[in-house]
């Protein structure tokens, strides 16, 4: 199966209909040419109305923190962007939910096989992160992401540039201090790598 007959199933999914309280609506965007893969948690209920991922102000702190304009970022040539749970999950007790478990064991290996160009995949949060690096994840998301060299140069682990992270920044000024840094660095490595034939 191409890739535009994979995503056009993703978009038809209704595993989690029953558990949706907005109803299905995945949010993926990919291309086969894709260098970069962002992946996050789940959409919220802005990116659920817009259909655009990362279309909040997590997602402006995100392109910044990588250092991309909102139209490299939106190149799904160059980047794509999977989230864990693909459809909005619902509210609970201290935000939204954890993403729906279905999503990533159902594709997230039929869209690796379909994007044979990516060099670096980030990992945005603790559930991308404990699925992705399993027993190299660290004992939490601050020391994994401060020995993020360790998964270099195919893992790149991230907090979540949601606002709410604010005072975990204040607490952690290494991150923007020399994460960052790397961070772009790398990104800038990897799109500036010579394009693949077609």
């Amino acid at each position: 199966m191409n890739l535009e007959n994979l995503l056009s199933e993703i978009s038809a999914c209704k595993v989690c209909k029953e558990h949706l309280p907005l109803g299905p609506r995945p949010i993926v965007s990919a291309h086969s040419n894709a260098r970069i893969i962002i992946i996050g948690q789940a959409p919220g209920t802005k990116v659920h109305a817009t259909g655009i991922p990362w279309d909040d102000p997590s997602g402006k702190q995100l392109r910044k923190w990588l250092g991309v304009s909102d139209e490299l970022f939106y190149d799904e040539t160059k980047i794509a962007l999977v989230p864990m749970g693909f459809c909005y999950p619902g509210k609970g007790k201290g935000g939204d939910l954890p993403p729906r478990k279905e999503c990533a064991p159902l594709w997230h290996d039929r869209l690796w096989q379909s994007m044979p160009h990516l060099t670096l995949i980030i990992l945005i949060g603790t559930y991308a992160q404990k699925y992705y690096l399993k027993k190299k994840m660290k004992n939490n998301l601050t020391e994994t992401v401060s020995a993020y060299g360790e998964y270099l140069p195919r893992f790149f682990p991230l907090p979540h540039p949601s606002p709410r992270n604010r005072f975990w920044l204040k607490k952690n000024p290494w991150f923007e201090k020399e994460v960052i840094n790397e961070l772009q660095r790398n990104i800038k490595s990897a799109l500036n790598k010579k394009p693949y034939k077609e």
